[in-house]
């Protein structure tokens, strides 16, 4: 089962609506899906709220850390109610899909995503499980510069269209969130995973 929900980002109004904030938007909905409010933890370096979540006790976590260093703030909360890394769902905006495309899966690289990285480092161990919502590519990477490029992009906000998509592809996620937290997951991604035209 999941007892801890992580939504990766980077503090500050500035960065609020950029697309690499879509973990944070996911823990905001779910937060407000579940009655729960996020409040400022200075001992797990981030904003945390205890939420129930189909009938069991979830925590719900945004890293105040900013993105490269989310994996102090993850570790700190885990280690303090003995969670382990595969107890814990990191919810997180993903380069290699499409807006309005997203995946669930335990493990696995980190798609040099560097809050994911160092998770991954913090923890010991990439076995914890990942929702990636997908916020595209820039189409005009080239080999030279493209670190750059990838970096300009996720500190953006989405194109109107494209956040509609990932509106809908949070909604789709939020829908089955019950059946991840009770664990249920190869039912979680066959529905999730079999949405039309995704």
């Amino acid at each position: 089962m999941i007892k801890l929900i992580v939504g990766l980002g980077n503090p500050g109004a500035e960065y609020t609506a950029t697309r690499h904030n879509a973990g944070f938007w996911f823990v905001d909905a779910l937060a407000q899906q579940s009655g729960a409010s996020l409040t400022n933890q200075k001992n797990f370096h981030g904003y945390a709220a205890r939420a129930r979540v189909a009938g069991q006790e979830v925590w719900l976590l945004e890293p105040q850390t900013f993105m490269n260093r989310s994996g102090q703030s993850v570790v700190a909360l885990a280690r303090f109610y003995k969670i382990m890394p595969d107890e814990i769902l990191v919810v997180h905006d993903e380069l290699d899909l499409l807006p309005g495309t997203v995946r669930l899966k335990r493990g696995g690289g980190t798609g040099g995503h560097n809050g994911l990285k160092d998770i991954a480092a913090h923890l010991t161990t990439p076995d914890f499980w990942r929702l990636r919502l997908g916020i595209g590519h820039p189409r005009t990477l080239q080999p030279a510069g493209s670190q750059q490029q990838v970096a300009d992009f996720v500190l953006k906000p989405p194109r109107k269209e494209e956040q509609a998509e990932i509106d809908e592809a949070m909604s789709r996620s939020l829908d089955i969130v019950d059946l991840v937290v009770k664990g249920e997951m190869e039912k979680a991604m066959m529905r999730l995973h079999a949405a039309p035209g995704k």
